[in-house]
Formats: structure tokens, C-alpha cells, sequence
């Protein structure tokens, strides 16, 4: 471990040395402009690097080629990079675990003994006792890139039926282990994406879902439609698997069906492309040959199933309550003027619910953190689960006869650490708590700060740095936002975070519009022609660090990653002066194209369409590949994607950086790190992970040095 006062001489030599190279020219590779123009609403815009979408062929290939020529060395010469890397691998390495969940008289948890690429899946019959290897990515590719993306255990705990992913694709393959013998069984399921499995009650068959397999040309680009539901067989080929539900009208719905703890029901959910709100559906399975009977017929809200007590369903519902609500629905009189409020809306945001040991466990965001409460199914309040702080709670998973379950808990200074939670007493336990080589999280703090964005709206802030932190305007700063698709940002631990704050920086999170952490009304406030709202808190966040003095123009970096990574261009090109450096990863770069491949459609419900002629117009307003300009001195900027990304295709990445370079060559750096064998970032690598972590860091430092 090196001194603390080591570190601050390490980074104000970074700070002093590096303008030189900051400021190198760099003679970017060629990328032809063609002719292209696209015509929406009667306005014609161009797209001059549209060949870049066809990301296999021989033009694109040297282009991509030409620019990790140029990155690669780039950032490998960056000075102290080597050593930021291996101070970072020094905090990566500690061990995590996650929460323990119960099936038949079998446990199940992963765990990762620090520097492990992937977590690996144990079984035991205690958890009091260390467990047993149940399925190890890590041996399945050399270079870890093999990754368990979902997995789903038979109610007897038998049988698991498992998801790998290759390369970092959304593509999954299932596979089923027999759990005593840890051998897999011969079935064998493909083009399945995004979604679970759920076994049948008596283990003879689980549901999933899965897509028409794509031209072999195009199964990283192709669009995603007609999402099915089937039920495999297990001992049958995947040929004869039974289809359960689909929607046949409209190719972009998204459809999962969940088998109810005691077996006796499938509960199928379904919305279109990524709007939040769903139908209901459930089929009861005790009865034969029995229909698949709408309970919500009509997405007007969300509906989403927590368990089961007889016939009667507990659903968590913003229906009649933006901040949600836990309702009842007799399944015999499952009309809404029969539904039952459960536990009403609250102050803070209701973001999940289980039905575990006869209890509700209710988890809310207060502010973007968590507060967990405990009902009884009638709705009477038990008490809360005692949390250390500004932090995030996760896990709660169980069945309704269990008397405990497991969660972690962590923050952006601690680790997660899993505790178990008698159900009877309410009390919790430690089971693992991890430690961290050389890092004290004493020594750090988040505190959550309001301040007010353009049109008048207070918005929170987790601002996390060195106790006592003087501020002078002068502490390298990195801002992080979101803000989209009703996902709320909650603190978390990261190694990552933890190796900036130890450097002597801090570490910002702006709760942005868009987000679910105040429910709907604070998501639908950064949608579609309202996305405008989304940066102009991203800006007003870097504003106040720099009016509260943590940090200055010249010391700030603003990331993000996929909706992120499109705000991370947006706000660089309307505010450039606001930032030293910008990193923009697996971003959403051309907003008039992203619905034309993978499953893009889907994001039409947050961001708009280009149909819509007022929704176009506020898409070719902010979109990050359409508003590059000549001479702009933008910051320093880092573009990030992976070649197996197919969720946002790398296209977009690599316009966007062809744009920027060819508008300013002379200007700031312009780089593009491509990783290969790499998604969209999940199941990366620890060792892909550390190395990008490295890249990215050195660059921000360079940058704030200019």
C-alpha cells in the first residue's frame, strides 16, 4: 500500500506534466464523407458516414482498425496509466458474494474471490458452509468472456436451467445441470434475450423466451421482433417446444411469463418495446387445458406480479398512485372496482416488493436511496429494516413459508455486504462482509446535495469524496448521469469509484430526470419531446459543483454509458466549455436511426420517433451525430464501444467519432477505444473491466492537465 501523501504528489504531477501531450496533434485516420441525405417531415439531413453501418465490411473494417491504431498507443503511453491500473486491480481484489436463495434444501449464491473474471455459481445446504462449485464460467473461455447471464432453479432444487452469453452479445444459450451430479442434461435452447426462466412445480419443464433466429450475417444488427413465450420439455428437442403467448399484431412487444411460487398459476406480463406500462395475464395450471385469461387487457399503467396467496394476486401498481401502490386482485372478481389497496402510496417511491414468509417486503427509494418496510399481506406495517446509510439494498428473494432471506447492502463507499433477515424477529445478521486492501471507507463520504435546474426544478445530487475535503474549486471531479427509461441510480459500490475518491477526487451522481427514482411523473418529465429536460439537469449539476467550488471547468469530466453515453454527447456539444474531458460509452449517438436495428424500436416509447413530426424535431435538436460543429473546441473526449454490442450497435459510436474528428481535427483529442469480444457491458471481464477503467482515468487526468 502506498501513503496517502504519495497519491496527492502522483496526482499533482499528472496534473503539471501532461499538457504537452494533451495538446499533441493527432492525425486522425481518413473516413470519406458520402453523399447520403435522409428526408423526415420535409427537412433533409445528412448522413455522411452512413457506410459505417455496415460494420463488417472492408471499408469499415480499416477504418476501425486504423483508429485502434491510433487509440491503443495513445492511451498506452499516457503517463502513470500502467500504475493506475495496477492500483486499481489492487482495490478489485476482494471478495463478493451474492444473497443466498433457497430451493428445495439447496442454497445458491455467486461468489467471486476478487480478481475472478466472472462470479462463479455455489450450491450448499447451509449457508453457514462454504459451497460447492456449481457452474464456473471461467473455465468455459480463456479469456473470460463467457459469461451465467440468467439462471432459473426448479422449486426442489434439482435442477438449474442456465444462461451463458459469448463475447458480451445479448444472445443467451440455455442449458439445464442436473445440481448433484453437476452434469448438464442434452437440452440446448438458442436466440433467446433478456429473459428469465421459470420452472413448472413439479421440474418437468420451464418457460422462456426467444426471437426467430436472425440471418447468420446479421446477428448482431438485426432487429428484435415478435418476442415468444414457450414452454420447454425437458428431454425434447428445442423444435418441439410449445409456444405459450405472443403478440402477433405488432412485432415489438416484449413478453415474460413467471410461474407462481406455489405452481398453481403462470402470470405473463407484456409491453410494447420499452414503455413501462403492461398487460397482465394469468393461466391457471392446476386446471387443464385452461386459457390464457387477460387480468389487465390494456397497458395504461404498471402491473407488475409479487406472489400469490390462494387465488389472490399482489401486484405492484402505479395505477391511481404515480409513486406506486401494492394492490390485491381476487382472480374470481378481478375487475379494478374489486381490487384491494394493500400497502397505499407513500412519499418515497415504491421501486420493488416481495412476498416472502407471509410478509411484504416493501423496497422504496427515499431521495434515490433505499428504505425497506415490512407488511403484513393485509397491509399492517411491521416495521423498517435497519440500513446503515446512504446506500442500496438488494436481494429479498425467498417463498412464502421461508423464515428468513438474504440481502446485500452497500454504498458508494462500502462494499455490498450480505446480511440474512429473520423474518420472525425483523433482525439482521452479517453473513459476509468483505475488506478491501488498503482502502478505508471511514475516511471517505457521500453526502446528497439539492440544486436547482433550468426550468426551476430541484434536483438531488450524491456528491462522494475524502472527509474534510477542502474545496477550492481545483479537485478533479467526475460526473455521472443517467437519466431514462424510468431506471433509477442508486448509490453503489464500485472499485472503480473507490480508486478515483482514494486519488483525492470526487465522484458525482446527478439524479436526472427521466430516471424512475420519483416515479412517473419525474421519468415522463425527461421522455420524448421532454428529453431537453434530461441535459439541462446534467448541465445545471456541472454548474453547481462549479458555483459550490468542489471543482472548475478544467478539472471536470462528465461520463456516461449507453442513454448516458447519449448524454454525455448531448450536453458536451450544447455546454463544451463546461468540461476538460467527456466520456461517452456504449452510447446512443444518431437519434434518427437507432429504431433500425437490434432492439431499438423498443426505445421509441422513452425517446420518440421520427414519424412524429414533433418528436423528430426535438430528436434532430439534441442528437449527438447530427449537432457536431466545425471549430468547436469540445473537451477531450473518449468514445467507448464494444464490437459485439448488440444492443446499441457500435455504428453509433463510430459515426459519432468520425463526425467530431473530422469537425475539429486540430482540436482537443478525439479517440475511440473499441473493445473486441465486448458487448455492451454485461459479463465483461474483470480484467477488460480494470484495463478500461485504466484508459479511462489517464485520459480524464491528461485532459484536466491542458
Amino acid at each position: 500500500m502506498r501513503p496517502k501523501r504519495a497519491f496527492r504528489a502522483l496526482l499533482a504531477a499528472l496534473l503539471i506534466v501532461l499538457p504537452a501531450l494533451a495538446l499533441a496533434g493527432i492525425d486522425y485516420p481518413a473516413a470519406p464523407r458520402g453523399e447520403h441525405i435522409d428526408h423526415y417531415h420535409g427537412v433533409a439531413v445528412p448522413d455522411p458516414y452512413r457506410w459505417m453501418e455496415e460494420i463488417d465490411s472492408p471499408q469499415t473494417r480499416a477504418w476501425v482498425q486504423a483508429q485502434v491504431k491510433i487509440s491503443d498507443p495513445y492511451l498506452a503511453a499516457l503517463p502513470h496509466r500502467d500504475e493506475i491500473a495496477r492500483r486499481l486491480q489492487e482495490i478489485w481484489n476482494y471478495e463478493r458474494w451474492s444473497a443466498p436463495e433457497r430451493y428445495g434444501t439447496n442454497w445458491f449464491y455467486t461468489h467471486n474471490d476478487g480478481l475472478q473474471n466472472q462470479a462463479v455459481l455455489y450450491v450448499t445446504s447451509n449457508p453457514a458452509d462454504k459451497g460447492r462449485v456449481l457452474i464456473d464460467p471461467n473455465a468455459l473461455s480463456a479469456d473470460g468472456t463467457i459469461s451465467l447471464r440468467e439462471m432459473a432453479v426448479s422449486d426442489d432444487g434439482r435442477l438449474i436451467a442456465y444462461a451463458l452469453s459469448d463475447g458480451g452479445s445479448d444472445w443467451q444459450v440455455w442449458h439445464v445441470r442436473n445440481v448433484a451430479t453437476g452434469k448438464d442434461l442434452p437440452d440446448t435452447l438458442r436466440w433467446s434475450k433478456a429473459g428469465h426462466g421459470s420452472w413448472l412445480k413439479d421440474g418437468s419443464g420451464f418457460y422462456y423466451t426467444l426471437y426467430d433466429a436472425p440471418r447468420a450475417t446479421e446477428v448482431l444488427k438485426a432487429p428484435n421482433k415478435y418476442e415468444k413465450l414457450y414452454l420447454h420439455k425437458l428431454g425434447t428437442p428445442q423444435s418441439q417446444d410449445v409456444l405459450t403467448y405472443a403478440r402477433n399484431d405488432d412485432p415489438d412487444w416484449f413478453v415474460s411469463g413467471t410461474v407462481s411460487d406455489d405452481g398453481h398459476y403462470l402470470v405473463i406480463e407484456a409491453n410494447h418495446g420499452d414503455e413501462v406500462e403492461n398487460t397482465l395475464l394469468v393461466q391457471d395450471l392446476a386446471a387443464r387445458a385452461a386459457a390464457i385469461a387477460p387480468i389487465i387487457d390494456k397497458p395504461a399503467a404498471v402491473y407488475s406480479f409479487i406472489g400469490n396467496i390462494g387465488a389472490t394476486l399482489y401486484v405492484r401498481t402505479d395505477d391511481g398512485a404515480p409513486r406506486y401502490r401494492i394492490i390485491a386482485i381476487d382472480l374470481a372478481h378481478p375487475e379494478r372496482a374489486r381490487w384491494r389497496t394493500v400497502v397505499p402510496q407513500g412519499r418515497d417511491t415504491l421501486e420493488a416488493a416481495n412476498l416472502i414468509g407471509g410478509q411484504l417486503i416493501a423496497q422504496y427509494l427515499q431521495d434515490a436511496h433505499s428504505a425497506v418496510m415490512r407488511y403484513t399481506p393485509e397491509g399492517e406495517l411491521l416495521g423498517a429494516v435497519t440500513l446503515p446509510g446512504l446506500g442500496t439494498a438488494l436481494g429479498f428473494a425467498g417463498h412464502l413459508k421461508d423464515e428468513d432471506t438474504y440481502y446485500s447492502y452497500s454504498s458508494f463507499t462500502a462494499p455490498p455486504a450480505v446480511s440474512r433477515l429473520d423474518l420472525r424477529t425483523g433482525a439482521s445478521t452479517v453473513w459476509h462482509a468483505p475488506k478491501l486492501a488498503g482502502f478505508d471507507s471511514a475516511q471517505y463520504q457521500t453526502v446528497q446535495e439539492f440544486y436547482t435546474s433550468a426550468d426551476g426544478t430541484r434536483v438531488p445530487m450524491f456528491i462522494t469524496g475524502r472527509r474534510g475535503l477542502h474545496r477550492d474549486g481545483n479537485t478533479p471531479t467526475i460526473l455521472y448521469g443517467y437519466g431514462g427509461f424510468n431506471i433509477a441510480i442508486q448509490p453503489t459500490f464500485a472499485p472503480a469509484i473507490a480508486a478515483w475518491i482514494e486519488r483525492g477526487g470526487v465522484y458525482a451522481v446527478a439524479t436526472l430526470r427521466g430516471g424512475g427514482e420519483y416515479g412517473r411523473a419525474w421519468h415522463e418529465a425527461g421522455m420524448k419531446t421532454h428529453k431537453q429536460h434530461v441535459f439541462d439537469d446534467c448541465i445545471a449539476a456541472a454548474e453547481y459543483l462549479i458555483a459550490q467550488k468542489w471543482t472548475s471547468p478544467r478539472r471536470l469530466a462528465l461520463y456516461g454509458r449507453s442513454n448516458g453515453g447519449l448524454l454525455v454527447g448531448a450536453v458536451e456539444e450544447q455546454r463544451p466549455e463546461l468540461f476538460a474531458a467527456a466520456i461517452a460509452q456504449v452510447g446512443v449517438m444518431d437519434m434518427l436511426r437507432f429504431r433500425d436495428f437490434t432492439v431499438g424500436k423498443g426505445w421509441e416509447s422513452d425517446y420518440g420517433s421520427v414519424d412524429n413530426a414533433e418528436e423528430f424535431k426535438a430528436l434532430l435538436a439534441y442528437s449527438p451525430y447530427q449537432n457536431v460543429k466545425a471549430h468547436v473546441d469540445y473537451p477531450a473526449t473518449l468514445i467507448l464501444t464494444g464490437d459485439h454490442d448488440d444492443r446499441v450497435f457500435p455504428a453509433h459510436s463510430f459515426k459519432f467519432a468520425a463526425a467530431m474528428q473530422h469537425a475539429h481535427p486540430a482540436g482537443k483529442p478525439i479517440l475511440i477505444r473499441i473493445d473486441t469480444r465486448a458487448g455492451h457491458g454485461q459479463g465483461k471481464p474483470t480484467t477488460k473491466l480494470i484495463d478500461e477503467t485504466a484508459d479511462m482515468y489517464a485520459f480524464i487526468l491528461n485532459a484536466m492537465g491542458g
